[in-house]
């Protein structure tokens, strides 16, 4: 009897030391389980673009934590690897989405900048009082911008040259062709250099406010493209003008004006 009551407790204790030997639970997946569906619940799109990933990556940790507490170890990996998956899958889902919204709102504010911009180009060429025509967009400095026989221009030019060189400097490809026109009044030879005098000083009026040489040319007409009848004052007063002919916003000039480089 003894010897069987020594047995028995030399079986226990064998049994609990075995008991007390037993290794822990691994929980390195587990923790990044937890970590993982936490920057997920962390995103403020992840009930929004990706619930349903959401939800699945709660639902396994939520498993993972319960064969953790009842010591299933197989269980804990398997949950927690699931939990880790469901939760990159729903952030990488939110990544995309997000990207997508980014480039909609880039195309929506490249529309919106190119229409400002076309509404600009149309506001100036309204203030420029610029009128369409075969040669191109040409705008007609009006007033009297000289004094008889002089190639010198009066103050009351630099308004419309201010706002031609502002346009000018919003689109830096414009090119622009300054005429110079007269009545038929004396020689052909005095307009024609008359005229050129006065395109020159337009230009290089331009220049002065910061427009580059080489995107102006002058050009002197003399009295060859009347706009009126030189047989009257007012007619001729018509005629005595300067003209300024524009390129598109990418330099090129309507065929067939002349003096265009080349």
């Amino acid at each position: 009897m003894k010897i069987a009551l020594v047995i028995g407790a030399m079986l226990g204790a064998c049994g609990l030391g075995a008991c007390a030997s037993q290794p822990p639970l691994d929980t390195q997946l587990l923790e990044q389980a937890r970590s993982e569906v936490q920057m997920f619940a962390d995103n403020p799109a992840a009930s929004e673009i990706a619930s349903r990933e959401f939800a699945s990556a709660r639902n396994s940790l939520a498993q993972a934590e319960s064969a953790f507490k009842e010591k299933k170890s197989e269980d804990v990996d398997y949950y927690s690897y699931l939990a880790i998956r469901q939760a990159k899958t729903g952030q990488a889902r939110i990544a995309e989405q997000l990207g997508r919204q980014r480039l909609t709102q880039f195309k929506g504010e490249r529309e919106r900048v190119l229409l400002e911009a076309r509404n600009a180009e149309l506001e100036a060429q309204s203030r420029l009082a610029a009128q369409e025509t075969e040669r191109g967009m040409v705008l007609l400095l009006s007033g009297v911008l000289f004094d008889t026989g002089k190639a010198t221009l009066k103050p009351g030019a630099a308004p419309t040259l201010d706002r031609v060189s502002a346009y000018m400097r919003q689109y830096p490809k414009t090119r622009l062709i300054v005429e110079g026109h007269t009545d038929n009044k004396g020689s052909e030879a005095t307009n024609r250099e008359l005229s050129r005098l006065r395109a020159q000083s337009v230009a290089d009026a331009l220049v002065v406010r910061g427009v580059p040489r080489d995107r102006i040319e002058s050009v002197g007409r003399g009295p060859e493209l009347p706009v009126a009848s030189n047989e009257t004052v007012e007619g001729r007063q018509l005629n005595r003008r300067v003209e300024m002919v524009f390129s598109d916003n990418a330099g090129r000039f309507a065929e067939g004006v002349q003096g265009v480089r080349r």
